[in-house]
Order: structure tokens, then C-alpha cells, then sequence
């Protein structure tokens, strides 16, 4: 099946066609990394206070990550097992005069120059909250802990879906506690995030999901997490009709990173933890599609509860 016979493609396309023809997306040579202009950014930027604003009252703790993370934590959370397709490894030159000028003749001759690269010490985050948990070992407060974070992930699915993008951005509010705090975390956020996206317009549904995991062993996975509704997505058009989008996901993890990270209840067992992530390219994307490329012609209330 061609592009144009592919509905769902085609629509992809045209969308991703109208927004670098706005110059909203700057194309940079690559499947699904773009450059973002000050009107989308801007988009972006009022979206993450409403979130914000959303939830003060919970007096989250705040904390920004950058977008890499030590390969032996990232070794320790089973991504490489689950997730081998969509991971991204930091490889840089090591090597002498020797080693380089190789180097510089396989790159002249047009030859796989990165295979005369080792692999660094980082790894490329593939989950804004998956730095958080090596910090937190330890015994937690009775209450548990809220953490507000925000960061670039990456995960290597080239497409022409705009809403599908190899490095993009997501806003968490993680729960570390009790398994009831956690599935009263994800259940909270779940419904709160609706409410959001619906005030400024969004056509959204809650859905059970599963994550993509890899292979045949990872369709059984995804069965089970399935099974247990550990994950929903609110899920919006985007490019296509046809085919919605997951624009927020609501996680429970279990006791997981608990176990993997030595992080403890205040009462000694081992902790659950859940999330909450907005998209916010794919949020901004879903507000371009419904209300127009132009925030300033925005409806009203849409631009209230934005603080446009």
C-alpha cells in the first residue's frame, strides 16, 4: 500500500506539510526532529503553567533532569530488554592520533565511521522520571513524595507523524509511596487531566493501554499490564480522524523501581510508584489541529484557561 492509498499516512503527511509550511516545525534533516518556532514553543510554555497551576496544591517537589542518564542505571530499569528499538546510546571517540586518523579515512571513503566509536558512560532518557528513581534509595516520608518534572526524552521511532517525534518533551507528576497512594495518584491525575484537556477544547477519551513492548515475549507483557489497567492514555485527534492519538498517560509501575532502586515505605516495604505525563508536543499539536495555527484567533475560553 502506497502513501496516498494509506489514509491514515496520507493525513499524517498533509498535517506535518501544513505545519512546516507555517513554519511552526522546521524540518532538520531527519524523520521526527524538528525545530519548534516561538508561536509553538509558546503554545507549549502556557500549557506547562496550566499544569502547573493544576497542581500547586499538591506541593510537589520540583526537579529538572537533563536529557541523558548513567548507562548503569539505565541498565538497571529493563528498557534494553523491553524497549531495544526505541533506545538511544551516547557513543563517543576514545581513541589516539592512530585510532582518529582510521576514523577520518572511513568517514572520506564513505564507510560506518561510527563503528570506530565506543559507547559513553550516559544513555539517553527514554522517560522524563526514569533519572528520578536511582535518587531516591532510601526510606520515604510517611506521605510519600510528589515530584513535578519536566524533560527531554528520546525514543528512536522515525515517522511521518508529527505526533510522533524521536526527541520530545513530557511533563510528570510522579508518585513514590504506598501501592495505594500510587494507584490514588494515577486514578487522581487520570480524571484531572481529562478535565484539562477538555477546558481548552480537546476531544479526548480515556483508554485502557499497554506499552509497545518488544518482540514476542513483549506481546505478553502488554497483555498483562493490560490485564491489571496499570496504564490508561487520553487519547485526542491529532493528524488523523481515523487513528487518535495518546497525548497523556497515567502509569502505575507496582513496586518496580521500588525494588530495583532500594526505595522503601516509611514503614519498611518495598514502594510502589505511578505517573501522570502530559505530551506537551503532542498537546500543542492536538490545540494547532482543533483551533487553527493562529493562537491569537483561539475561542475565548480556551485562551482564558491558557492565560493566552
Amino acid at each position: 500500500m502506497t502513501l496516498t492509498e494509506d489514509p491514515v499516512a496520507a493525513a499524517h503527511q498533509r498535517y506535518l506539510d501544513e505545519l512546516t509550511a507555517a513554519g511552526l516545525l522546521i524540518p532538520l534533516g531527519v524523520p521526527g526532529v524538528y525545530g519548534r518556532s516561538g508561536v509553538f514553543e509558546g503554545i507549549v510554555e502556557h500549557f506547562e503553567r496550566f499544569i502547573t497551576r493544576m497542581g500547586d496544591h499538591l506541593k510537589p517537589e520540583v526537579m529538572r533532569f537533563p536529557p541523558v542518564f548513567a548507562r548503569q542505571h539505565y541498565c538497571c530499569i529493563d528498557h534494553v530488554e523491553n524497549f531495544p528499538n526505541l533506545m538511544g546510546s551516547v557513543h563517543t571517540f576514545k581513541g589516539g592520533e592512530r585510532e582518529h586518523l582510521a576514523l577520518l579515512n572511513k568517514k572520506a571513503e564513505g564507510g560506518d565511521w561510527s563503528r570506530n566509536l565506543d559507547a559513553s558512560d550516559v544513555m539517553l532518557v527514554p522517560a522524563a522520571c526514569y533519572p528520578l528513581y536511582p535518587t531516591a534509595t532510601g526510606t520515604l516520608p510517611k506521605k510519600g513524595r510528589i515530584v513535578d518534572l519536566v524533560g527531554f526524552v528520546f525514543r528512536h521511532e522515525p515517522s511521518i507523524d508529527p505526533a510522533r517525534m524521536q526527541q520530545f518533551r513530557q511533563r510528570e507528576y510522579v508518585c513514590l509511596g504506598t501501592a495505594e497512594q500510587a494507584l490514588e495518584h494515577r486514578d487522581y491525575w487520570l480524571k484531572r487531566a481529562e478535565q484539562m484537556l477538555l477546558s481548552v477544547g480537546l476531544d479526548v477519551k480515556p483508554v485502557v493501554a499497554n506499552d509497545p513492548f518488544f518482540g514476542r515475549g513483549g506481546r505478553m507483557m502488554a497483555a498483562t499490564q493490560k490485564e491489571q489497567t496499570l496504564k490508561f492514555e487520553l487519547m485526542a485527534p491529532v493528524a488523523s480522524t481515523e487513528k487518535w492519538t495518546a497525548i497523556t498517560s497515567c502509569n502505575c509501575h507496582l513496586d518496580h523501581f521500588g525494588q530495583v532502586f532500594d526505595i522503601k515505605t516509611a514503614d519498611g516495604r518495598v514502594a510502589h510508584s505511578a505517573c501522570i505525563g502530559f505530551g506537551l508536543e503532542r498537546i500543542a499539536l492536538a490545540l494547532l489541529r482543533k483551533h487553527g495555527f493562529d493562537p491569537n484567533a483561539w475561542p475565548a475560553d480556551v485562551k482564558r484557561e491558557l492565560a493566552l
